[in-house]
């Protein structure tokens, strides 16, 4: 029962990170998407629908990172970690995006290509794509600062953001 609440500990800790940053992330696009298309009486996106992309997109990354071909280039400058990992992560999130908004249709339908079919022309595609460029311009600056994180360390990324007894505060977590 202790290594089981250990490894849940873990867990926790590990999908934290990811999830805080496109939480917060998210919700700014959310924000402002709502301030631009206000004047116009669009319907806007909600925040439930933030919180659950910023969750799926937590969970992608999490997933992905138990690839072995994540970690590519651990002795070469930041920036091929960081290209690669952003590259990778963009693929899987365009790709669980897309069945995201296949699967109900084929559900409905029972034919994959008619569901394809059906989705291609239904989808807004200027939407769709404008989410995508946001999506991979969180991901470049997810993947810097987590590759900063790893070059120089976790408590000394605390030390420099939050001073010398917050990263003292973090030894003891």
């Amino acid at each position: 029962m202790s290594q089981m609440l250990h490894r849940l500990k873990h867990e926790f800790y590990e999908v934290l990170p990811p999830t805080i940053f496109f939480l917060i992330s998210f919700h700014i696009v959310v924000i402002d998407r709502r301030l631009m298309l206000r004047q116009y009486g669009l319907p806007l996106s909600s925040m439930a629908g933030a919180t659950v992309g910023a969750l799926l997109i937590a969970k992608v990354v999490l997933i992905t990172d138990k690839f072995s071909i994540i970690n590519r280039f651990p002795s070469r400058p930041l920036i091929y970690n960081v290209v690669w990992k952003t590259a990778i992560y963009m693929a899987a999130a365009v790709l669980i995006h897309y069945l995201e908004h296949l699967v109900p249709i084929w559900w409905r339908t029972g034919d994959l290509v008619a569901a394809n079919r059906h989705l291609a022309s239904e989808m807004v595609w200027p939407h769709f794509w404008a989410i995508q460029l946001w999506l991979i311009v969180l991901l470049f600056v997810y993947c810097s600062l987590r590759e900063m994180v790893r070059a120089i360390g976790r408590e000394k990324v605390v030390e420099i953001f939050f001073g010398r007894s917050a990263a003292r505060a973090l030894e003891h977590v």
